[in-house]
Protein backbone atom coordinates (compact mmCIF):
# COMPACT_ATOMS: atom_id res chain seq x y z
CA UNK A 1 0.00 0.00 0.00
CA UNK A 2 2.73 2.30 0.60
CA UNK A 3 4.13 2.19 -2.88
CA UNK A 4 0.87 3.45 -4.23
CA UNK A 5 0.55 5.85 -1.85
CA UNK A 6 3.98 7.06 -3.20
CA UNK A 7 2.95 7.21 -6.64
CA UNK A 8 -0.21 8.68 -6.36
CA UNK A 9 1.80 11.51 -4.13
CA UNK A 10 4.49 11.85 -6.81
CA UNK A 11 1.88 11.98 -9.86
CA UNK A 12 0.70 15.05 -7.83
CA UNK A 13 3.85 16.41 -7.14
CA UNK A 14 5.34 16.13 -10.82
CA UNK A 15 1.52 17.95 -12.04
CA UNK A 16 2.38 20.60 -9.83
CA UNK A 17 5.71 21.19 -11.36
CA UNK A 18 4.99 20.92 -14.78
CA UNK A 19 2.13 23.94 -14.65
CA UNK A 20 3.89 26.17 -12.91
CA UNK A 21 6.73 26.73 -15.47
CA UNK A 22 4.51 26.65 -18.06
CA UNK A 23 2.29 29.59 -16.86
CA UNK A 24 5.61 31.27 -15.97
CA UNK A 25 7.26 30.61 -19.63
CA UNK A 26 3.78 32.55 -21.07
CA UNK A 27 4.01 35.19 -19.48
CA UNK A 28 7.74 36.09 -19.59
CA UNK A 29 7.57 35.71 -23.53
CA UNK A 30 4.26 37.92 -23.99
CA UNK A 31 5.71 40.62 -25.80
CA UNK A 32 2.59 43.00 -25.28
CA UNK A 33 -1.25 42.01 -24.00
CA UNK A 34 -4.56 44.11 -23.43
CA UNK A 35 -6.50 44.94 -20.90
CA UNK A 36 -10.23 46.65 -20.88
CA UNK A 37 -10.76 49.92 -18.79
CA UNK A 38 -13.95 51.82 -19.08
CA UNK A 39 -15.99 54.31 -16.92
CA UNK A 40 -18.50 56.91 -17.40
CA UNK A 41 -19.41 60.62 -16.01
CA UNK A 42 -22.96 61.71 -16.20
CA UNK A 43 -23.98 64.36 -18.13
CA UNK A 44 -25.16 67.50 -16.52
CA UNK A 45 -25.89 70.96 -16.21
CA UNK A 46 -26.10 73.32 -13.71
CA UNK A 47 -27.98 77.08 -13.27
CA UNK A 48 -27.91 79.35 -10.55
CA UNK A 49 -30.54 81.38 -9.46
CA UNK A 50 -31.22 84.32 -10.80
CA UNK A 51 -32.39 87.16 -8.27
CA UNK A 52 -35.81 89.29 -9.97
CA UNK A 53 -34.36 92.44 -11.77
CA UNK A 54 -36.68 95.54 -10.44
CA UNK A 55 -36.25 98.32 -12.42
CA UNK A 56 -37.87 100.93 -10.02
CA UNK A 57 -39.37 104.46 -11.76
CA UNK A 58 -39.27 102.95 -15.68
CA UNK A 59 -39.78 106.90 -16.35
CA UNK A 60 -35.84 107.28 -15.88
CA UNK A 61 -34.10 106.62 -19.66
CA UNK A 62 -31.64 104.44 -20.07
CA UNK A 63 -32.09 101.77 -17.46
CA UNK A 64 -30.08 98.74 -17.15
CA UNK A 65 -28.76 96.06 -15.10
CA UNK A 66 -26.49 93.02 -15.12
CA UNK A 67 -26.12 90.13 -13.17
CA UNK A 68 -23.38 87.07 -12.70
CA UNK A 69 -25.22 83.73 -13.18
CA UNK A 70 -23.65 80.14 -11.99
CA UNK A 71 -23.65 78.11 -15.18
CA UNK A 72 -21.89 74.71 -15.31
CA UNK A 73 -22.39 72.61 -18.11
CA UNK A 74 -20.03 69.38 -18.66
CA UNK A 75 -20.98 68.79 -21.97
CA UNK A 76 -21.89 70.91 -25.74
CA UNK A 77 -25.27 72.68 -25.18
CA UNK A 78 -27.82 74.78 -26.63
CA UNK A 79 -29.36 77.52 -24.26
CA UNK A 80 -32.64 78.57 -25.73
CA UNK A 81 -34.03 82.44 -24.24
CA UNK A 82 -38.36 82.72 -24.34
CA UNK A 83 -39.60 86.20 -23.30
CA UNK A 84 -43.24 85.55 -22.31
CA UNK A 85 -44.69 89.10 -23.62
CA UNK A 86 -41.59 90.09 -25.56
CA UNK A 87 -41.90 93.67 -23.37
CA UNK A 88 -41.95 94.88 -19.99
CA UNK A 89 -45.92 94.90 -20.24
CA UNK A 90 -48.44 96.37 -17.84
CA UNK A 91 -50.00 93.86 -15.43
CA UNK A 92 -53.78 94.50 -16.04
CA UNK A 93 -53.98 96.68 -19.52
CA UNK A 94 -50.95 95.35 -21.81
CA UNK A 95 -52.39 97.43 -24.80
CA UNK A 96 -51.85 100.74 -22.91
CA UNK A 97 -54.94 102.96 -22.60
CA UNK A 98 -55.80 106.39 -24.86
CA UNK A 99 -51.84 107.63 -25.64
CA UNK A 100 -50.26 105.53 -23.01
CA UNK A 101 -49.02 102.42 -24.05
CA UNK A 102 -48.96 99.52 -22.14
CA UNK A 103 -45.41 98.37 -23.12
CA UNK A 104 -41.54 98.58 -22.77
CA UNK A 105 -39.65 96.70 -25.21
CA UNK A 106 -36.01 96.07 -23.94
CA UNK A 107 -32.69 93.93 -25.10
CA UNK A 108 -31.05 90.94 -23.20
CA UNK A 109 -27.71 90.22 -23.78
CA UNK A 110 -25.68 87.27 -22.71
CA UNK A 111 -21.98 87.05 -22.20
CA UNK A 112 -20.82 82.83 -21.99
CA UNK A 113 -17.23 81.88 -21.26
CA UNK A 114 -16.62 78.39 -23.01
CA UNK A 115 -13.67 75.71 -23.29
CA UNK A 116 -13.23 73.88 -26.25
CA UNK A 117 -10.68 73.52 -24.77
CA UNK A 118 -9.30 76.77 -24.91
CA UNK A 119 -11.63 79.30 -23.30
CA UNK A 120 -13.76 81.52 -25.53
CA UNK A 121 -16.12 84.39 -24.50
CA UNK A 122 -19.45 83.76 -26.65
CA UNK A 123 -21.53 87.15 -26.92
CA UNK A 124 -24.86 87.47 -28.10
CA UNK A 125 -27.46 89.40 -27.56
CA UNK A 126 -31.61 89.72 -28.21
CA UNK A 127 -34.41 92.27 -28.42
CA UNK A 128 -37.51 91.33 -26.87
CA UNK A 129 -39.53 90.43 -29.54
CA UNK A 130 -37.20 88.10 -30.75
CA UNK A 131 -37.02 86.65 -27.62
CA UNK A 132 -41.16 86.09 -27.74
CA UNK A 133 -40.05 83.97 -30.46
CA UNK A 134 -36.69 82.06 -28.41
CA UNK A 135 -33.47 83.29 -29.08
CA UNK A 136 -30.69 80.57 -29.16
CA UNK A 137 -27.10 80.63 -28.07
CA UNK A 138 -25.17 77.52 -29.23
CA UNK A 139 -22.01 77.19 -26.78
CA UNK A 140 -20.43 75.21 -30.59
CA UNK A 141 -18.78 72.26 -29.18
CA UNK A 142 -17.20 73.96 -26.04
CA UNK A 143 -18.88 73.35 -22.36
CA UNK A 144 -19.47 75.96 -19.64
CA UNK A 145 -17.47 76.07 -16.18
CA UNK A 146 -17.44 79.89 -15.33
CA UNK A 147 -20.93 81.02 -15.23
CA UNK A 148 -22.02 83.48 -17.42
CA UNK A 149 -23.35 87.43 -17.04
CA UNK A 150 -26.61 88.32 -18.15
CA UNK A 151 -27.50 91.95 -18.99
CA UNK A 152 -31.17 93.97 -19.31
CA UNK A 153 -31.50 97.32 -21.21
CA UNK A 154 -34.76 99.21 -21.04
CA UNK A 155 -36.31 100.54 -24.52
CA UNK A 156 -37.78 103.20 -25.43
CA UNK A 157 -41.84 103.92 -24.40
CA UNK A 158 -44.60 102.20 -26.82
CA UNK A 159 -47.28 104.77 -26.16
CA UNK A 160 -46.63 108.63 -27.87
CA UNK A 161 -47.43 110.05 -23.94
CA UNK A 162 -45.32 107.60 -22.69
CA UNK A 163 -45.83 104.56 -20.73
CA UNK A 164 -49.70 104.06 -19.09
CA UNK A 165 -49.31 104.31 -14.21
CA UNK A 166 -48.82 101.05 -12.95
CA UNK A 167 -46.67 97.97 -12.53
CA UNK A 168 -45.11 96.42 -15.41
CA UNK A 169 -43.86 92.62 -15.28
CA UNK A 170 -42.39 90.18 -17.90
CA UNK A 171 -41.10 86.29 -17.44
CA UNK A 172 -37.94 85.58 -19.27
CA UNK A 173 -37.71 81.76 -19.56
CA UNK A 174 -33.81 79.82 -19.75
CA UNK A 175 -33.98 76.50 -21.48
CA UNK A 176 -30.30 74.47 -21.74
CA UNK A 177 -30.44 71.16 -23.95
CA UNK A 178 -27.67 69.77 -24.94
CA UNK A 179 -26.24 69.01 -28.42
Amino acid sequence: MRFLFSAKAGVALAALTLVTPAFANEIESARSFDIAVSGSISQYCAMGTIADMDFGNLERRGLSRQTPVAFSCNMPFTMTINGESGALTHTTMPGGQGPFGGKLPYSLSIELPVRHPARQVLTKSFSSQQLQAGGVISSNGGIATDGMILGVELGLPSGEAGLLAGEYSEVITITVSPI
